[in-house]
């Protein structure tokens, strides 16, 4: 199993060492409760994620607030960032944003059962958005919709599962555009997910 470019934590041997033998993925669980770094974990290959931007963070929250406010007390919850998303038993993602309807089962680390997933992509992240994680979430059967959302201009592209599985893709580029989150029932505009977010001025003159 070769050791992929992007990993930046040193006790990898050790978790590679184990993944015959079911250790590794016990061992990453544990070592996420307590680490300084965050990683994702695909097939027993650790990743370490990088620090967002305050435009990243700024989207991610706007989300997060619109969906707590509008789930209240219902059977489903907001995560953002922290709370990893099983997507097997060999995949744990961080969404920056995923709504979860696991119930009150749910392991108090990572969700199984996402209604609503939603990335805050950049030019370094958004081939793994676009590629691995869209292939990824599309195997995910309680997943109605994936969210991408540019950070360096207003862009947001919509992938929603509709009958018989099929997934459609649109994007909005307008901030007047209506986001429309039919997983949950939510309405946003465009210029609503990026309030009080600085984007480029190139992006801005486009």
């Amino acid at each position: 199993m070769s050791v992929p470019k992007r990993l930046q934590r040193a006790s990898v041997e050790e978790y590679l060492e184990g993944e015959k033998d079911g250790r590794v993925r016990h061992e990453y669980i544990e070592g996420e409760k307590d680490g300084r770094v965050r990683h994702e974990y695909i097939d027993g290959q650790v990743f370490a994620m990088a620090g967002g931007s305050d435009r990243h963070n700024r989207i991610s929250l706007n989300f997060a607030a619109k969906l707590d406010g509008h789930l209240d007390d219902g059977p489903c919850e907001v995560f953002i960032a922290d709370m990893k998303f099983s997507v097997s038993e060999s995949v744990f993602y961080y969404p920056d944003v995923v709504v979860a309807c696991d119930g009150p089962s749910a392991n108090e680390y990572y969700r199984k059962q996402s209604r609503l997933i939603i990335e805050v992509t950049s030019r370094t992240t958004k081939r793994i958005d676009r590629a691995e994680k869209l292939v990824a979430y599309k195997q995910v059967k309680s997943l109605k919709e994936y969210v991408i959302v540019s950070q360096d201009r207003a862009q947001i592209e919509v992938f929603r599962r509709g009958r018989g599985g099929r997934w459609g893709w649109h994007v909005l580029t307008e901030l007047s555009d209506e986001l429309k989150l039919e997983s949950v029932g939510l309405t946003l505009t465009v210029a609503q997910v990026y309030r009080r977010v600085k984007l480029p001025r190139r992006a801005r003159r486009q």
